[in-house]
């Protein structure tokens, strides 16, 4: 403004070369004669910026338009425009342009610069029908008034990513996760395969690879994996959940007592599987490619049998089966329980079995084993 000024008061001097000025100020001569003409007209008024904003916007969003993309976005403070585009479409609005949705969140202050960074896309792996895989693990802790801390319980369909199970547990103990499941069970019934982390109270080395939890899963029916060791890829999904939900429920929120977070978290796995739009599942709802399953979870657990082929032998309370005058480890988390013993195709490789899943082979051939 400065400069301007400067230059403007010395091109209108008498016998001053507006053209030469130009080039020392380093602006073109249609400039120069613009600011000229602005300064005899409103003084130094004239030279100041001015909008360049049309003077009518007749593609501009009508304003119920704009009253509902801000209302959504009030709602769902975390939800861009692609998500809010979505919604509204599925409430039956006549949308316009994601760029426009974008637009109407940029002129009202409601976007934050670093959303508009991309982000690298990665390749997904989904299986191809709901209830082929759960993702279960537990979400990080956080304080409650009272020093209370709640430990959030996550399962998630990996196929239509539906949030089966969103509880606020006071603990991670087995008894606590099994008595969540077990409502869930009954009302979804039994999913063909769980994946979960390493660690209490899903199991972690060689000595407890399965624990009571991950046994019971297994008289249930249900076949048990556990993620790579500092591989949180492996339950992607669910991690993913992790982050949308610290995004959009639990930044900035705190609980005066723990009865409060329940609630809370039953109604935004309401809005998760009901009506936000899932990027990963081409904006459609999770509850949409959901199904439950055909296998209904047992009240009593029937006692365990094997085909009279098999060479039955109980777990001792080391954890160990004697065969063949060998000993083998099986696990801890199995004292009491029979498991079997069952030849491969391979001379000498035995594959032992408990239920209908195989827990672990025996090499006879090796003296070591």
């Amino acid at each position: 403004m400065q400069l301007r000024t400067e230059f403007v008061k010395l091109a209108c001097q008498p016998g001053a070369n507006v053209r030469k000025l130009c080039r020392r100020y380093g602006i073109s001569p249609a400039t120069g004669y613009k600011w000229i003409s602005r300064y005899r007209e409103s003084g130094e008024r004239g030279l100041k910026e001015r909008s360049r904003r049309p003077k009518s916007s007749p593609n501009r969003s009508d304003p119920e338009f704009e009253r509902q993309v801000l209302r959504i976005r009030s709602e769902q403070s975390a939800w861009g425009a692609v998500k809010i585009r979505r919604v509204l479409k599925n409430e039956g609005m006549e949308v316009k342009a994601t760029s426009t949705v974008h637009a109407i969140l940029v002129r009202h202050g409601r976007i934050d610069p670093q959303e508009s960074e991309k982000h690298q896309a990665w390749q997904r792996f989904e299986h191809p029908t709901p209830n082929d895989l759960w993702q279960m693990d537990f979400k990080g802790h956080f304080a409650v008034s009272g020093r209370q801390r709640c430990h959030p319980l996550t399962v998630l369909d990996d196929h239509s990513r539906f949030v089966v199970c969103l509880k606020a547990c006071e603990n991670e103990k087995t008894a606590t996760v099994q008595q969540h499941l077990s409502s869930v069970f009954r009302q979804y019934g039994l999913p063909l395969r769980m994946t979960m982390d390493n660690g209490a109270p899903w199991g972690s080395d060689a000595i407890h690879r399965d624990t009571p939890l991950t046994i019971w899963l297994r008289r249930l029916g249900v076949r048990v994996s556990h993620s790579r060791p500092y591989h949180p890829q492996t339950q992607g999904k669910d991690e993913r959940f992790h982050r949308t939900l610290k995004a959009e429920l639990l930044r900035g929120r705190h609980f005066q007592t723990f009865l409060a977070i329940q609630p809370v978290f039953d109604d935004y796995r309401t809005v998760y599987n009901q009506r936000r739009p899932h990027q990963a599942i081409g904006l459609e709802t999770p509850i949409s490619r959901y199904q439950i399953s055909p296998r209904s979870f047992p009240e009593h657990l029937t006692p365990i049998e094997y085909p009279a082929s098999d060479h039955v032998r109980s777990v001792d309370e080391k954890g160990r089966i004697r065969f063949k005058g060998r000993k083998l480890s099986i696990g801890q988390g199995y004292h009491g329980y029979p498991v079997a013993l069952r030849a491969t195709e391979k001379d000498g490789i035995w594959n032992v079995f408990f239920c209908c899943d195989p827990i672990a082979q025996w090499n006879f051939n090796d003296p070591d084993s």
